[in-house]
């Protein structure tokens, strides 16, 4: 998880607003709560959507009430309360965050302070929760023999890290989770898995690393992969995302107003993905206010 999927802020209400804000502070009192506190560097927005769907999905009622914490230690603002999902999530964010920091020590040698920063709440992760580690561990796993193995095929490249937010999902959802949510969280790991290989591309092929347009249409840059048919081939290959997306989504029984959740996968989404086609680095979303999402 890479941090990808946020909300397109002009178009929420101000009650989810509200809500989204308070939810990603619960997932960090989450983190706290089972991996301790130095392990709250590791909060994603994408484990936040996670807590937003997969709360909607339960029917478990979110607790929100003003607050402090160490961040916001002078004023006072809304947080949602901790309860058993919100752990498991901010135990699942630090496992994805300390598996990612070992990615990045591997392929460039960097990152190696957040490993130590997050080993002990990884460790403590792994040990309240096992079977989630175990999703995560083995689909990397997965995930690094098909880069390995160079895999010029965009599905094959995506398709471990879309199972494996599909798997987390249905150990999370338990006996809510079906077929339209299992297809949903894949679609949502392809996307997250596709939009970090585009976004990284041209780094990616100077390095002569990994990357799967790369060795689909063999590039030189990602301005170059975007021109002509290779580019019309990309942009449908998110449209079939979106597409997938919207008819699981439509299908799946929510406890409370959508509102939020429909935001982030039916705008947030295609926001993102404009951004980074449009050569707007990810990290940069909250200044790029792009009201128009047609990609």
């Amino acid at each position: 998880m890479f941090g990808y999927v946020r909300t397109d802020t002009p178009y929420l209400y101000i009650k989810d607003k509200t809500l989204y804000e308070a939810m990603y502070c619960g997932v960090c009192k989450g983190i706290s709560a089972v991996c301790g506190q130095k392990a709250r560097f590791a909060l994603s927005y994408d484990v936040t959507f996670l807590s937003v769907i997969l709360h909607n999905i339960l029917g478990e009622d979110v607790r929100v009430e003003k607050s402090h914490c160490l961040t916001h230690c002078i004023r006072s603002k809304m947080m949602a309360g901790v309860d058993e999902l919100t752990k498991r999530l901010g135990a699942l964010n630090v496992i994805l965050a300390y598996y990612k920091c070992l990615d990045d020590v591997a392929d460039e040698g960097k990152g190696k302070g957040k490993r130590f920063l997050f080993k002990k709440g990884y460790k403590r992760a792994k040990k309240a929760y096992p079977a989630l580690e175990k999703i995560v561990r083995d689909n990397l796993v997965k995930q690094a023999e098909i880069e390995k193995a160079r895999v010029d095929s965009i599905d094959r490249a995506a398709d471990a890290t879309a199972k494996m937010l599909a798997q987390v999902c249905d150990y999370l959802l338990g006996d809510k989770a079906n077929e339209y949510t299992y297809n949903l969280f894949y679609c949502v790991g392809k996307w997250i898995y596709l939009i970090d290989a585009l976004d990284d591309y041209d780094k990616d092929v100077k390095k002569g690393a990994y990357n799967p347009f790369a060795l689909c249409y063999g590039a030189p840059c990602k301005a170059a992969l975007l021109e002509g048919k290779n580019g019309d081939e990309v942009r449908f290959a998110f449209h079939a995302i979106f597409y997938d997306v919207r008819e699981n989504l439509e299908k799946i029984p929510f406890c409370f107003n959508r509102d939020l959740s429909d935001n982030i996968l039916l705008r947030g989404l295609p926001k993102t993905t404009k951004n980074v086609l449009d050569g707007c680095s990810h990290n940069k979303d909250k200044k790029a206010e792009t009201k128009d999402t047609t990609i």
